[in-house]
């Protein structure tokens, strides 16, 4: 496990597949703002949740010239499923090998009912257009938490 990536820092470079035809490079988003939101596991209530949230103001992203790609250790099948079930059309890339999540340092020691495991840790940066990372939201609460990312964005 990794250190944890701290708002100031470069943004750790990645590539990872988000379709059967769809990779996502970070070297390929510079020149425009970049929102990463990591989370936990694909159909899942919070999870779903969020997903649904930044889905739903995706035309305001769009609008304050930023992307927006979740992140989990879920598989493309997996996120194919939730993307259909849900309607979802914003960008879900698929770490399975968890380099990315260490590299940002959101694959975690977490506990669950006093059973301690491995696992994403809720967590959004908000990349500028320079590759840098401008902010980051850890331990996120989910209600309102879209629309916060979204001012944040828009005051970039």
């Amino acid at each position: 496990m990794t250190g944890r990536v701290e708002a100031g820092d470069p943004a750790p470079e990645f590539r990872l597949a988000a379709g059967p035809a769809e990779t996502i490079d970070l070297r390929a988003l510079k020149g425009g703002k970049v929102v990463l939101y990591f989370y936990p596991k694909d159909d899942t209530p919070a999870c779903t949740a969020e997903a649904v949230a930044f889905n739903g103001l995706r035309a305001e992203f769009a609008a304050a010239h930023t992307r927006i790609i979740g992140i989990s250790a879920d598989s493309l099948k997996a996120h194919a499923k939730f993307r259909r079930k849900y309607g979802l059309e914003l960008t879900l890339a698929s770490d399975e090998a968890r380099t990315m999540l260490e590299a940002y340092g959101v694959w975690r020691e977490k506990m669950m009912f006093g059973r301690k495991y491995m696992g994403v840790e809720r967590t959004t940066m908000l990349i500028d257009a320079q590759g840098a990372i401008a902010r980051v939201w850890r331990k996120v609460r989910v209600p309102g938490h879209a629309e916060q990312v979204l001012e944040a964005a828009r005051a970039l």
